[in-house]
């Protein structure tokens, strides 16, 4: 069967405030604004579409497993460790939540940092190879 879907164009993420999370994607992420209302904002930043969506108090785009383990919904990659280390470095100094570096067991480290809101965000030292065979 040939795939239909190519790739996900749009990520939508909860936040209380629209301008205010807006700002600080941008500042701290590099996003661009490419259009914002009262209800929600749209936003590029790693090769992806975010829409900033006005949510009720409270929710946040992490999940638990069956274990009781937070899960985040996706994973931004970095292109090594040197740029994982660079990325970490610079959001605790930004005073961003964010969890230590650490091995899950797979090719590659890992950390988690958190928004405003509390959404959760993975960062991976590896770029995918189809990121690499597209991009490089």
């Amino acid at each position: 069967m040939n795939s239909f879907l190519k790739r996900i164009g749009t990520a939508y993420l909860p936040v209380s405030n629209v301008g205010a999370s807006s700002k600080w994607y941008q500042e701290h992420l590099d996003a661009i604004e490419n259009f914002r209302s009262d209800d929600k904002a749209i936003l590029a930043f790693a090769n992806q579409s975010f829409f900033l969506i006005k949510s009720q108090e409270g929710q946040n785009l992490q999940f638990l497993d069956n274990s009781g383990k937070q899960h985040c919904p996706f994973t931004f990659e970095v292109d090594g460790m040197d740029q994982l280390r660079k990325f970490h470095h610079y959001l605790i100094n930004a005073g961003i939540s964010v969890g230590k570096i650490e091995d899950r067991g797979h090719p590659g480290y890992n950390f988690v940092f958190y928004d405003p809101d509390g959404n959760a965000f993975d960062v991976w030292s590896e770029l995918s190879p189809d990121f690499n065979m597209r991009y490089d």
